[in-house]
C-alpha cells in the first residue's frame, strides 16, 4: 500500500493559499478618509490661502485681489507696529513658560504622594484647564479692576480704602496677564509633572535614601534629571502655546494700556476687523514662522538635554 505524502491539512486550493498570503489589515486607510477630508478643508487649504493672501492687496475696499509681492511685509516693518507686537509677544511666551512650568512643578512635588487629600488638590487645581479661556480672563478682570474683589480683600485687611490699578502699569501688566495665562494652564503642567514622578522607580529612591540624601538633594540630583521629558514637553508646550494666545489678553486688558500688552494675535484681529485682510494675513505668516523658528532649536536643545541625562 502506498502511503500519501500530503498532510491531511495542507489544502492545494491555489486560491485559499493566495488568501493565507495576504496580509490582514485590521485597520483599513480608508477609515482616515473623514479626517484627512476635515484636515485638508479645515487647515491644510486656509493655511495655503493664507501664504497666497499674504502676496496680495485683499481688502474690503476692494473688489478685485491682485498680487503685490513684498509691499504688506515692508509698511508693516516699517511702520514699527508689526516689530513692537512681535517684542511683547515673545516677552509674553517667555514669562508664561516660566510660571507654568513653576507653579506645575511646585504642586506636582506638593501633591505627589496619593492620599485623598492630594487628589482633592489636584482635581481643584485642574479645573482651570477646563475653563474658558475668555470666561477666566473676564473672572479675573473683576478680581483685579480698582474696585473689583483683590483691593476690598486688602482693604478690608489693612482697615484702609485700597484704590490699585493692577492693570493700570504699562510695566507690570503684562506679568500679570503671564501670571493669569500660567494659573489657567498650570494644572495641565502639575498632571504632566506628576505622571513624570510616578514613573521614577522607587528602588532608585529607597537606594539614596539609604545612602543619607536629604529630600531637596534626592529631588534636585534624581526626580528633576529624570523628569526631562515631562519637562521638554511642558516647556514647549507653554512657550509655543502661548505665543498663540488671544482670550486671556483681549478680555483683560485688550491689549492696554498703551498697547503695552499688544500680543501678535489681538493685532491681527484688530487688522482683519478694519478690513485689511491681506496685512492680517501677512502678520499670521510672520507669526507662523516665528514660532517656527523657535520650535525648532527649542525642542532640539531639550531633546538634546534628554538624551545626555537619561
Amino acid at each position: 500500500m502506498t502511503r500519501s505524502t500530503t498532510s491531511p491539512t495542507t489544502t492545494t486550493d491555489p486560491r485559499t493559499r493566495a488568501r493565507r498570503g495576504r496580509p490582514k489589515h485590521d485597520h483599513p486607510l480608508f477609515f482616515l478618509v473623514p479626517a484627512g477630508a476635515m484636515l485638508l478643508v479645515f487647515f491644510v487649504v486656509p493655511t495655503i490661502m493664507n501664504f497666497a493672501y499674504a502676496f496680495s492687496d485683499w481688502s474690503a475696499f476692494k473688489k478685485s485681489i491682485e498680487f503685490n509681492g513684498l509691499d504688506n511685509l515692508r509698511s508693516l516693518f516699517n511702520s514699527g507696529a508689526l516689530l513692537a507686537d512681535i517684542r511683547i509677544t515673545i516677552i509674553y511666551a517667555l514669562l508664561v513658560a516660566l510660571f507654568q512650568n513653576f507653579f506645575g512643578l511646585a504642586l506636582a512635588v506638593l501633591f505627589e504622594k496619593d492620599t485623598a487629600l492630594n487628589r482633592m488638590g489636584r482635581t481643584l487645581f485642574f479645573v482651570p484647564v477646563l475653563m474658558s479661556a475668555l470666561a477666566a480672563g473676564y473672572i479675573w478682570q473683576a478680581i483685579l479692576k480698582t474696585d473689583g474683589a483683590l483691593n476690598e480683600i486688602l482693604g478690608w485687611g489693612l482697615g484702609t480704602d485700597v484704590r490699585i490699578q493692577w492693570l493700570g502699569s504699562t510695566t507690570w501688566t503684562l506679568v500679570i496677564l503671564a501670571v493669569v495665562h500660567a494659573w489657567k494652564w498650570m494644572g495641565f503642567s502639575m498632571l504632566t509633572y506628576l505622571a513624570g514622578l510616578k514613573t521614577i522607580d522607587e528602588e532608585i529612591l529607597e537606594a539614596a535614601a539609604i545612602d543619607g540624601a536629604s529630600k531637596t538633594a534626592m529631588f534636585w540630583r534624581i526626580k528633576f534629571p529624570l523628569i526631562a521629558p515631562a519637562l521638554t514637553f511642558n516647556v514647549a508646550t507653554a512657550l509655543l502655546g502661548s505665543m498663540n494666545s488671544f482670550d486671556i489678553v483681549q478680555s483683560l486688558t485688550n491689549g492696554g494700556p498703551g498697547g503695552s500688552t499688544e500680543i501678535l494675535n489681538l493685532f491681527i484681529w484688530r487688522t482683519f476687523g478694519k478690513g485689511l485682510y491681506a496685512q492680517s494675513t501677512t502678520m499670521s505668516l510672520v507669526l507662523f514662522v516665528l514660532v517656527t523658528l523657535m520650535a525648532i532649536p527649542l525642542i532640539t536643545a531639550l531633546r538634546r538635554r534628554e538624551n545626555s541625562i537619561l
